[in-house]
């Protein structure tokens, strides 16, 4: 009986790390500014809201979007001000710190499968 306890335990402390470990990578890559890393967790189409434009994307498409905005702007930092999940989604707000200003992120990613797939970044200057 203690050994099945023990095993349910480490299975709960297992998932409960995987559930942020998705949205712990895509913050990671985007501190670094890194479009083709955070490109490996898109969907099939991304939703982008940006200061200059906004609209869905295909995922290669959406790839390059990250990567011109990154290139343009410089980033210099990225800071986690609140993550979460629901429902199998996660998300995350944060600021994006720029050589060209900062900009109040949202990131958000939905279970599909068995992975979660970011759909939607916003981008709003502060």
């Amino acid at each position: 009986m203690k050994q099945i306890f023990s095993i349910v335990a480490v299975a709960s402390v297992l998932s409960a790390f995987t559930v942020f470990s998705s949205i712990d990578e895509v913050i990671n890559s985007m501190r670094a500014g890194n479009a083709a890393e955070i490109a490996r967790y898109f969907d099939n189409t991304v939703e982008f809201n940006m200061p200059d434009k906004s609209s869905t994307f295909s995922k290669s498409q959406a790839e390059l979007v990250l990567k011109d905005f990154f290139n343009n702007n410089g980033v210099k930092s990225f800071d986690v001000i609140h993550k979460g999940e629901n429902s199998g989604s996660q998300y995350c707000i944060g600021t994006l710190i720029t050589k060209a200003g900062a900009y109040r992120t949202t990131i958000f990613m939905k279970q599909k499968g068995d992975k979660h797939v970011l759909q939607t970044i916003t981008f709003e200057s502060k």
